[in-house]
């Protein structure tokens, strides 16, 4: 029979284990533990522990997943606070963590960087309206605004 002891640091390791692999909100981790069949007094005490050593922190978290998001063209604005949300970011360490990090990226460049990759060559003087409709939504989907979207995409050398 296992000890309370035992049954505390493998509840630690599990949690390194899945920490190690990629950086996680605690509600990530929190929901993870409990669908491996921690219990909920278990989980809390290792959160705290986690958090302790700095292994878990939302702020940090959301921060770094808001910077890959943006810097890989998944998304801006809007998509990146719902993504966080998403993933059990409260709204302020979301809207802090977009703050913070949309200082780094200016909005239309990564638009034009994205444009060029998915859509290289693309003229919307030459488009038809179907090709038109499918860049706008790409990049919609993406969180741009639309102002946003027109003013680059109609600046684009052709």
């Amino acid at each position: 029979m296992a000890t309370s002891n035992s049954k505390d640091s493998d509840i630690f390791a599990t949690a390194l284990r899945l920490l190690t692999g990629r950086d996680r909100s605690e509600a990530e981790l929190t929901a993870k533990l409990k669908q491996l069949g921690f219990s909920a007094s278990a989980i809390d005490g290792c959160l705290e522990k986690c958090r302790e050593y700095n292994y878990l922190n939302d702020e940090r978290y959301a921060t770094e997943r808001a910077r890959a998001l943006m810097r890989s063209g998944k998304g801006v604005g809007r998509k990146v606070l719902l993504d966080l949300r998403r993933r059990g970011i409260d709204d302020a360490t979301a809207e802090q963590a977009l703050e913070k990090i949309g200082q780094e990226f200016e909005t239309d460049q990564l638009l034009r960087q994205q444009l060029e990759r998915k859509f290289p060559g693309f003229d919307y003087q030459a488009a038809n309206e179907k090709q038109r409709r499918r860049v706008v939504s790409y990049f919609q989907r993406r969180g741009f605004g639309l102002g946003e979207i027109f003013q680059v995409i109609k600046k684009v050398p052709k």
